[in-house]
């Protein structure tokens, strides 16, 4: 794939979900699922495996399952990943996929390379409902929640193709639930996503490598607590209820005390564990030294960095970037009251991958077709997703 390609387009071959399809399942689902058909738990592990550390989607390439058991999974269930509609690729190695989840839904997934390090940035819902005022997914609205499958499948699919190539830029060492979508609207499915993400068995990363990010919701960042507590960021973009109320409209619902309040029980009796407050820079708006004070008073207290984000243009957002002077101004405020703090590089601007762009918007019919009649082709290891 040629840096800058926009119109690159793999689809995935058309095939009916039989019954229930397992990519979504945890390992406990998993077992429970064989245990109803008569089966030992530890088929569960073996498929696993297969399905997850090897990509097989075909239940007659697993091996190590009997003839009987393997001719039952092909009649009576499935793995079925979402479809890759259009890859887009920016000049800064960025890649954007367009993945479509249901014939009408499409979200957006992204993968960031900065060696060592290899971040997924995937989504948890069609939409987003809380219409914070500076992100585009926002202006689409809400359609609907993805399934687990939909959600770990994503991850899947980005393996899939990244890891036939020979350039280690392009391993995945880092995910980011920070794509289209409020991921603790969506918990249960989430939940089971992170299981699978963390399941040695299955994708095997470690929980300081998972990263989930919340406007806000307060109980479900307890209720993630206890049920699987991975990193956690916070959209956080103001320092005060005023300012947050208008930014973040959910903050009416759980304001700045009760969210922080949160934020500490959550990495309490972990002295390495902190919580990254993430802040986009808003020209004139949420940018001034007093802003930044401010914000240095309200973390003094919480095992904390912060993100800045310079912000990412959209059309029609109404709000500016802050320059360059301002973000660097911003950060030694924080910094000279010991807030931890960086400036987060913006990538993959040039394919509205960046920040805050993702929209979700299916590739015109016309385009892709002009895209397959250049002749232009898949990521090297699209043709895993056939195995």
């Amino acid at each position: 794939m040629n840096a800058h390609d926009e119109h690159a387009v793999y689809e995935s071959p058309a095939r009916e979900a039989a019954g229930t399809n397992l990519l979504g399942l945890s390992r406990t689902a998993l077992e429970r699922y064989f245990e109803a058909r008569g089966e030992r738990p530890f088929r569960a592990v073996q498929v696993l495996k297969w399905i997850h550390q090897q990509r097989i989607a075909r239940f007659a390439a697993m091996t190590n399952l009997s003839k009987d058991l393997r001719a039952r999974l092909e009649a009576e269930a499935s793995v079925t990943p979402p479809e890759i509609v259009a890859v887009h690729e920016s000049v800064d190695g960025t890649i954007k996929w367009l993945v479509r989840v249901a014939p009408d839904n499409c979200v957006e997934m992204v993968f960031i390379p900065d060696t060592p390090r290899g971040t997924l940035c995937i989504s948890s819902q069609v939409g987003c409902a809380l219409n914070c005022t500076f992100c585009a997914t926002a202006r689409q609205g809400f359609n609907r929640n993805l399934g687990s499958a939909e959600i770990i499948g994503q991850l899947w699919l980005a393996r899939s193709m990244l890891e036939s190539s020979s350039e280690r830029s392009r391993t995945i060492t880092n995910i980011v639930l920070m794509g289209m979508g409020e991921p603790l609207l969506n918990f249960d499915n989430v939940v089971e996503a992170l299981e699978l993400m963390l399941d040695d068995n299955a994708h095997g990363f470690a929980r300081r490598r998972v990263t989930l990010s919340t406007a806000g919701v307060v109980p479900k960042i307890d209720a993630l607590r206890q049920r699987c507590p991975v990193s956690l960021a916070v959209s956080l973009h103001a320092p005060n209820d005023r300012l947050r109320d208008e930014l973040v409209p959910l903050n009416k619902h759980y304001p700045i005390r009760d969210l922080l309040a949160a934020c500490r029980r959550y990495v309490a009796g972990d002295p390495r564990e902190k919580v990254t407050f993430e802040y986009v820079m808003l020209s004139g708006v949420n940018d001034s030294r007093q802003h930044a004070l401010e914000l240095a008073a309200l973390l003094a207290d919480v095992p904390s960095k912060v993100n800045l984000i310079p912000f990412n243009p959209f059309p029609s957002s109404g709000y500016r970037r802050s320059p360059e002077h301002v973000i660097d101004a911003f950060r030694d405020v924080l910094l000279s009251r010991g807030i931890m703090t960086i400036t987060r590089k913006t990538r993959g601007e040039d394919i509205d991958a960046a920040c805050g762009q993702l929209a979700g918007v299916v590739q015109p019919r016309s385009q892709r077709m002009r895209a397959r009649r250049a002749g232009r082709l898949a990521p090297a290891g699209a043709e895993r997703l056939q195995s």
